[in-house]
């Protein structure tokens, strides 16, 4: 993103620009502040692509129309798949495209192999947009609030991005809605954060195995029903569980080699402040335990992967198996 800040404050473009990765508002905020610097609000010589389905020889044919009295024609391609399958009719094409005209492609994935991909390394500038860290999305955030003259203690900080996720557009959706509440007060609370901020799924079935830990059935089935009311689809629940379960594992296991948080947290690809809910919560189950869950829940979601069972059959008998296993 340092190359794009510096086109733009240059007011020197690429022909051609990549914006791919899993963070989506990386990549969202970076084709926007290219569409602002590059065309503002002129509709006339802007044209926007989305989905595999696109025509490419109309595009082309866009890109070698001259702008309508102005400096420059933007091209903005989105999720179009183009960078993992052959395009190099497009490619090729690059080489010979107007100066007047520039392109921004944004994609979840790409194939780094790809003939399109690697023109537009070399005649213009990729950027990577990633999953940001602990630190950064604590940094970002403290921003946000700042910019509305709030402040936040960093173990409030800390709750927040726990019961948001490290999704950047949610993370921005619930920073919104936490300074609307706020309102007039300077300083943002950890009650303001749990009366305002939504849980997320992952956290919700954190909620869950708490319960479980308890050996607490009525509880666990109780926030079960919660999921279900906002419809939260029961396969994907009984995938949370397995790979909470997985993940609990990992943290105990290594924790019990002596691994502080940090480096259970590189190891794990999890944040830091996840890392410590983690440590603590399979502080509450026996490794016995841990494995035999996990290797359950794997188990029935196989079996509703094969019809075998229902889904929602499958997340109410491990909620109760596990309970049982707690107590």
């Amino acid at each position: 993103m340092r190359k794009i800040s510096s086109d733009i404050k240059a007011g020197t473009f690429a022909p051609v620009y990549l914006l791919y990765g899993e963070e989506a508002y990386l990549r969202r905020t970076g084709k926007n502040r290219l569409r602002r610097a590059m065309v503002g609000d002129d509709t006339m010589n802007y044209t926007y692509y989305e989905g595999k389905d696109f025509d490419l020889p109309e595009l082309i044919g866009m890109a070698e129309t001259l702008p309508f009295f102005a400096e420059r024609r933007l091209i903005v391609v989105e999720d179009s798949g183009l960078f993992k399958r052959e395009a190099g009719e497009l490619a090729d094409y690059l080489d010979r495209m107007p100066e007047t005209t520039h392109l921004v492609f944004s994609e979840g994935e790409v194939d780094k192999r790809n003939k399109l991909y690697k023109k537009v390394v070399k005649l213009g500038h990729a950027a990577e947009c990633k999953r940001q860290g602990a630190a950064e999305l604590k940094r970002w955030s403290a921003r946000g609030l700042a910019q509305f003259g709030k402040k936040i203690q960093e173990s409030t900080l800390e709750l927040f991005l726990a019961k948001t996720g490290d999704d950047m557009e949610n993370i921005h959706r619930e920073l919104e809605k936490l300074v609307g509440y706020v309102g007039e007060r300077e300083v943002v609370t950890q009650e303001d954060v749990e009366a305002i901020t939504t849980t997320q799924l992952s956290n919700r079935v954190f909620d869950m195995i708490n319960a479980i830990a308890a050996g607490d059935r009525r509880k666990a089935m109780a926030l079960y029903a919660d999921l279900l009311v906002l419809r939260e689809p029961p396969m994907r629940i009984l995938f949370l569980l397995a790979r909470q379960f997985h993940g609990l594992l990992q943290v105990k296991e290594l924790r019990e080699q002596g691994a502080g948080r940090d480096a259970i947290a590189s190891a794990c690809r999890l944040q830091p402040f996840v890392v410590t809910r983690y440590m603590s919560q399979a502080a509450r189950f026996s490794q016995e335990q841990l494995e035999e869950n996990m290797r359950e829940a794997v188990e029935l979601e196989d079996a509703v992967k094969k019809g075998n069972m229902k889904d929602s059959l499958a997340v109410e008998l491990l909620l109760v198996r596990f309970s049982e296993r707690s107590q």
